[in-house]
C-alpha cells in the first residue's frame, strides 16, 4: 500500500505547484522579490515533503502507542526502517513532481504528466518487468537491475527486507536478491537510490 499511495500523494503535491502560481500570477510577484528560483523551488519542495512525512511519523507513532495499550509487542527496528525508506521515497517522488511541474505550461497537462509517472512507476513493478524478461529474455541480473532503477521497486524490497530478510516472498528472486545483498544491503538500496533519484530531479527542477 505504502509504495502504491506515497509516490502518488508526492506527485500531486509538487506537480501543480508552478502551473498554479503562473496562472494566478503568484509566481511573477514573487520572482520579482529578491529570491532565486532555485531558492524558491528548493523551499517549496522541502515544505511540502514535511507536509507529507509529517502525518507519516504521527502514524508510525500512534501504531507504537496502539501497540503499547494492547500489550502486543512492537518491532521499533522494523518501523523506523520502514519510516526511513517512506520518507525518501515521498522525497523522490515529490522532487520529480517539481521537475514535472517547472516543464508543464498549465495544470491540466501538469495533472496528465503526473499520473503518466506515476502509472509508470507502478507499472515497472511486476508486470513491466515479467514483460521485459518474456519479451527479449534478458539475462535476470540485467532485468533486476532494471526494477532497481525504479525507485518504487527498491523501496519496495526494502520494506519487504524489513519484515522477511530472505525475501520468500517474491520467491527465487528474493532469494537472488537476498543472498548477493543481504538485509542491509537491500535497505541501503531502498533508502539510498530514491534519495539520490530525488536530489538530481530536484537540481533539474
Amino acid at each position: 500500500v505504502l509504495v502504491y499511495l506515497l509516490p502518488l500523494l508526492a506527485l500531486l503535491a509538487t506537480g501543480p505547484l508552478v502551473p498554479r502560481a503562473r496562472e494566478d500570477g503568484s509566481l511573477e510577484l514573487l520572482l520579482s522579490q529578491p529570491v532565486s528560483r532555485a531558492r524558491y523551488l528548493n523551499v517549496a519542495l522541502g515544505v511540502r515533503w514535511l507536509g507529507l512525512v509529517a502525518p507519516l511519523v504521527l502514524l508510525f507513532l500512534g501504531i507504537g502507542a496502539a501497540a503499547a495499550l494492547l500489550g502486543a509487542p512492537l518491532p521499533w527496528g522494523f518501523l523506523a526502517q520502514a519510516l526511513g525508506v517512506s520518507a525518501t521515497l515521498l522525497f523522490a517522488f515529490a522532487a520529480l513532481g517539481l521537475a514535472l511541474s517547472c516543464t508543464a505550461r498549465t495544470s491540466a497537462h501538469a495533472l496528465a504528466a503526473l499520473l503518466l509517472a506515476w502509472l509508470t512507476a507502478v507499472a515497472l513493478l511486476d508486470f513491466g518487468v515479467i514483460g521485459i524478461l518474456l519479451r527479449w529474455q534478458l539475462a535476470p541480473q540485467a532485468v533486476l537491475v532494471l526494477a532497481a532503477l525504479n525507485p518504487v521497486e527498491a523501496a519496495r524490497v526494502a520494506l519487504l527486507a524489513g519484515a522477511e530478510p530472505d525475501l520468500a516472498t517474491l520467491g527465487p528472486v528474493g532469494f537472488y536478491l537476498a543472498d548477493r545483498l543481504g538485509p542491509t544491503g537491500l535497505v541501503a538500496l531502498g533508502v539510498g537510490w530514491p534519495d539520490v533519484s530525488g536530489h538530481q530531479r530536484g537540481a533539474w527542477g
